[in-house]
């Protein structure tokens, strides 16, 4: 129940820090994958190295600027051409701030709104527009599953003191528009299952604590001693709740926001 031979899947943002993480889980489970990114976008390593060991007809990169809804069309368009119909959606696309680059800070007072503008034109309104011209297809053919990746920040606010070990001035803010935006797609994940649910479509938001990466060891201990399990999340952990939520072996399940985040947001 947990494989997905059948199916053709979608994933955004697929050049980014999570976008190869869904890639890898969607493949090892049988599914063929379109691999969405901006045309100028630079694919990570681990992308480089996924499609590298990958066959062309399970894994299509196609371009698309998701706050362009003419770009989603026609890589809609081509996702049906090459691969088929899609029955898994993972709208992944986002942007947050790096947290190392003093020159881009702010204080919350002076705050541009078109930063502000611009988080929520991508990772709100560019999700609405893909479930728009990608969900409605699904919703078109009776069947699918729609999995929007949220942020524990969604349910809560940013812990400042993550960051005041960084050097700079002004000190590093984790700016609001990120977690309202990502609290907005769990509002429409909830909106779309209703929606969708008497047409087969299963609509949920899986929401990542801090993932691994290139943060600095201050800032993981920070982290860690935070979170009930004593650390941050590894790809292995985000793998199966996907696979989970696109497979049938989660039928019964649309509507939630599902937390991957070692148990932060119980606390």
């Amino acid at each position: 129940m947990f494989r997905l031979d059948d199916d053709i899947a979608v994933v955004t943002g697929s050049f980014g820090q999570l976008g190869p993480i869904w890639l890898e889980a969607l493949l090892q489970a049988g599914a063929r994958v379109a691999a969405l990114d901006l045309p100028n976008a630079k694919p990570s390593d681990r992308f480089k190295s996924l499609s590298k060991n990958t066959n062309n007809d399970h894994l299509l990169y196609i371009e698309c600027d998701i706050t362009e809804r003419d770009s989603i069309e026609l890589a809609r368009e081509e996702i049906i051409k090459k691969l088929g119909p899609p029955s898994v959606l993972v709208n992944n696309a986002g942007i947050d701030q790096p947290p190392d680059v003093p020159l881009a800070r702010h204080q919350i007072e002076e705050l541009p709104v078109e930063l502000f503008r611009e988080m929520i034109d991508v990772n709100l309104t560019g999700t609405f527009q893909v479930m728009q011209a990608i969900g409605g297809l699904m919703a078109e053919r009776g069947c699918g599953s729609i999995i929007n990746i949220g942020s524990l920040y969604a349910s809560v606010s940013p812990d400042q003191r993550f960051y005041d070990h960084l050097p700079g001035h002004p000190p590093f803010l984790k700016v609001p528009s990120y977690g309202a935006s990502k609290a907005a797609v769990v509002s429409i994940t909830k909106y779309f299952s209703t929606l969708w649910g008497p047409r087969g479509v299963r609509v949920n938001t899986l929401s990542p604590g801090g993932v691994l990466g290139n943060q600095d060891d201050t800032f993981k201990r920070k982290y860690g001693d935070r979170v009930p399990l004593g650390r941050m999340a590894t790809s292995d952990d985000l793998m199966g709740p996907l696979i989970f939520l696109a497979s049938s072996a989660s039928s019964y399940v649309t509507g939630i926001d599902l937390h991957i985040d070692g148990g932060f947001t119980a606390w």
